[in-house]
């Protein structure tokens, strides 16, 4: 079976290897440094799975630029393009999707399209007013960023809309090419829509609770591990995703959890905005306390939001420096991704070393082993990884 797949983000490379397995599948990307990546079979995105598919799997892929090339003959089109949340519409900018759409009704109509983007509630159903002669499927993704082709090789869950044959058939699809057992729902576009949104500002209010929980401990002196363990040890809440950090960041947490609020607009809650707007709160408390401490020159040791990640969009430690600049104090960064010479304002050292001697105070979102010897310098909240 022909396959195409529209975006080469984690999202839509995870999806393109799990299925070149057994399908033969065309990426399409705007950028030639990825399509040139997957063609030559080098990863473009930090994941260890992808690297080792890549060096091990034999795979049906090939990657382009041209849709002429990659959307005619295709029995499916996964839409898997980004869907940054835009503060100004008060919801996901979705024009990269349209732009596919509008590629599709021209060149592969007959195609079934399935979207794999994280969109507004009721957007499918907008799409298929706007485009009547098309198809089109929602399937919601739970990928972690640097976990992904592993988390769609061993899904915990497969969501497909709408009821009949083509959910069907693409959901038996995904089944087949896993490599582990996974319970399927078929569902209406707009609830599978909801789904995605309530499952990942579930996680962010997790986030958020554990990171409250260790700001009143921070508040009163009292010992953060020790509370997490005995709180952690009622089965109902379970001892996973409660490592205090500096907030929620990443792809998917923050711009799903503001997009859920915005779909809220016309319903009474108070959780959802909580959910939001404690992220900030949590910054700021952080800053405060590292401001309270004097420490001089402050350094940030990584943008990334985790470990052996390349993502620093919205990374949880831009929320502090923003505070910490803006109260005048000066910030270095270490990260070797960043080739400028300054960021958010703040000067940016390429050598760890010379990162390491000047900064008076270094702040670690997650502990990293080469800050071992100056570990007496470290700010972090990393209860669990920082012995």
């Amino acid at each position: 079976m022909r396959i195409c797949v529209a975006g080469l983000g984690y999202v839509g490379l995870a999806n393109a290897m799990l299925l070149a397995q057994r399908h033969d599948v065309v990426a399409l990307d705007i950028n030639p440094a990825r399509v040139e990546a997957v063609n030559q079979r080098w990863s473009p995105i930090a994941d260890s799975e992808i690297e080792r598919f890549f060096a091990e799997v034999p795979l049906t892929l090939s990657a382009t630029t041209d849709p002429g090339t990659a959307l005619p003959g295709a029995r499916f089109i996964i839409v898997a393009t980004p869907t940054n949340y835009d503060a100004t519409l008060n919801e996901f900018d979705t024009s990269s999707i349209e732009a596919v759409l509008d590629q599709v009704e021209v060149l592969a109509p007959d195609s079934t399209v399935v979207l794999k983007s994280t969109v507004p509630v009721g957007y499918s159903a907008r799409m298929r007013k706007a485009y009547p002669g098309l198809r089109i499927l929602f399937s919601p993704e739970f990928l972690r960023e640097g976990r992904a082709l592993h988390d769609n090789l061993y899904p915990s869950r497969i969501i497909v809309s709408d009821p009949g044959e083509d959910a069907e058939e693409f959901a038996t699809m995904l089944q087949e090419c896993a490599h582990g057992p996974a319970p399927v729902l078929i569902t209406h576009s707009t609830e599978a829509e909801a789904i995605k949104l309530f499952a990942n500002t579930f996680l962010a209010l997790r986030v958020a609770y554990f990171d409250e929980l260790d700001s009143f401990a921070m508040q009163h002196n009292l010992d953060t591990r020790m509370l997490l363990q005995g709180v952690c040890m009622d089965p109902l809440i379970g001892s996973f995703y409660n490592n205090p950090s500096f907030g929620y960041g990443g792809y998917c947490l923050p711009k799903d959890s503001q997009q859920l609020l915005a779909n809220y607009r016309d319903v009474p809650q108070n959780l959802i905005r909580a959910v939001v707007e404690s992220n900030q709160t949590r910054q700021d408390v952080i800053a405060e306390d590292i401001l309270a401490r004097n420490p001089g020159v402050i350094g940030v040791h990584r943008l990334t939001m985790k470990t052996d990640s390349d993502n620093i969009r919205e990374s949880s430690v831009q929320g502090v420096i923003r505070p910490l600049v803006s109260a005048g104090a000066t910030v270095i960064i270490y990260e070797p991704m960043i080739r400028e010479s300054s960021f958010m304002g703040a000067g940016v050292i390429g050598d760890l070393a010379e990162f390491t001697s000047r900064s008076g105070l270094i702040l670690a979102n997650r502990w990293s082993a080469e800050l071992q010897p100056v570990a007496h310098k470290v700010y972090t909240r990393d209860i669990y990884q920082a012995d």
